[in-house]
């Protein structure tokens, strides 16, 4: 499908399909990049979207970067985002995963979007934080007093971070949201997504079995439908 390379101030970006005024938002998760927006994309173009996917800090073509993939930077970036998209098309929307789904909860609480999709988003990430914690046997005040603790999981644990996510609570969405979850994702509970999503109005699909990433052959073929059907 046609794509092309576009540089939104310093952020590396691709535009997908063909000219259209309707355009999906595509906002990637931990570990992704923009060029994963690609299958989307083609389901996307096939509804007569465009669509503007982009590499975070530490992603993609910014995998050496030093500025740190954290909450802070993404709305910063979404914002920058958010102000070029709106100034080129007027029917915006948004597709959104994992922790791409919690920036984009922080970063664009005062904006409303034609229609929001989630893939197994992150819609409390306090909750996740202090799970973290909890798994691995950290304190809030030990965290608070050594500010940064790495863990066996893989994972960092930042008191600054921490401190901004509970002084930024997600209080309101006024998008339109389906929501694609695993019922074996271990980062966000169950009852934690289905809160949200009545609270939001949102309509919640549960994939049995599935779990916080979808990669297998029938998982990808339940997530190509879903977003089929939802587009």
């Amino acid at each position: 499908m046609k794509q092309k390379h576009i540089t939104i101030k310093h952020i590396p970006a691709m535009l997908w399909g063909e000219e259209s005024n309707k355009l999906y938002l595509y906002v990637h998760g931990k570990l992704s990049r923009k060029e994963d927006a690609e299958g989307f994309a083609k389901l996307a173009a096939e509804q007569g979207y465009q669509v503007v996917s982009f590499d975070f800090p530490q992603h993609g073509e910014r995998k050496e970067e030093n500025t740190p993939f954290d909450i802070q930077t993404g709305v910063e970036e979404l914002s920058i985002i958010y102000e070029y998209i709106t100034a080129r098309w007027h029917q915006i929307s948004l597709f959104a995963t994992s922790v791409g789904a919690y920036f984009s909860l922080v970063a664009y609480q005062e904006h409303s979007f034609d229609q929001c999709l989630f893939l197994s988003p992150i819609v409390n990430m306090e909750r996740l934080i202090q799970n973290m914690m909890m798994w691995t046997n950290v304190t809030e005040e030990e965290l608070k007093q050594r500010r940064i603790i790495p863990t066996n999981i893989g994972e960092v644990l930042d008191y600054d971070y921490y401190t901004y996510v509970k002084e930024h609570p997600i209080k309101k969405w006024k998008t339109k949201t389906c929501i694609l979850y695993g019922s074996k994702d271990y980062l966000q509970e169950r009852a934690t997504v289905e809160e949200f999503a009545e609270q939001c109005s949102c309509k919640l699909t549960v994939l049995e079995g599935s779990e916080h990433y979808f990669h297998t052959k029938e998982q990808l073929e339940a997530l190509e439908q879903w977003t089929k059907e939802n587009l």
